[in-house]
């Protein structure tokens, strides 16, 4: 993890990599919950039977589960202190790069791409999380997170 005393700091540290988080299983269980919350019940999901005779050969993470994960990974990348408040604006540049195979153990990697001055005396900072599946060459997600850091 990287600490900023304050958010003013990250307006001098554009294109500095962060850290990266502790790995999460992801187990049926997970993925079962995340079907039911969202009502996305795909077979690929949900059916470990079927699956395995499918195209990944097991269940998968459904995508939108593992960007969800930024909001685990990201305190555990930056932590910005000396601030009221921070807030999730939005993410940009989503992309799937690889399956996410029931049993996988995924991490986040953090990348600070832009940080800016808002309203209110706030920073709006944007950071690339890579979301890593371990022993695989290619990772499963990669996502821009915006946040704004209030003093």
């Amino acid at each position: 993890m990287v600490v900023f005393e304050t958010a003013n700091e990250l307006l001098g540290r554009v294109d500095a990599p962060l850290g990266v988080s502790d790995w999460v299983r992801i187990d049926q269980d997970r993925i079962d919950g995340f079907a039911q919350v969202t009502g996305d019940d795909q077979w690929i999901h949900v059916d470990p039977e079927r699956a395995r005779t499918g195209p990944f050969g097991a269940t998968i993470a459904h995508g939108y589960l593992t960007v969800s994960l930024a909001n685990l990974f990201l305190p555990q990348i930056i932590e910005v202190r000396g601030i009221s408040m921070g807030v999730n604006v939005g993410c940009d540049n989503i992309r799937f790069l690889a399956p996410v195979r029931v049993g996988s153990r995924l991490r986040g990697s953090g990348l600070l791409l832009r940080a800016e001055e808002a309203k209110g005396g706030s920073v709006q900072a944007t950071v690339r999380i890579t979301v890593e599946i371990e022993g695989e060459a290619r990772p499963a997600c990669v996502l821009d997170a915006i946040s704004r850091y209030y003093p």
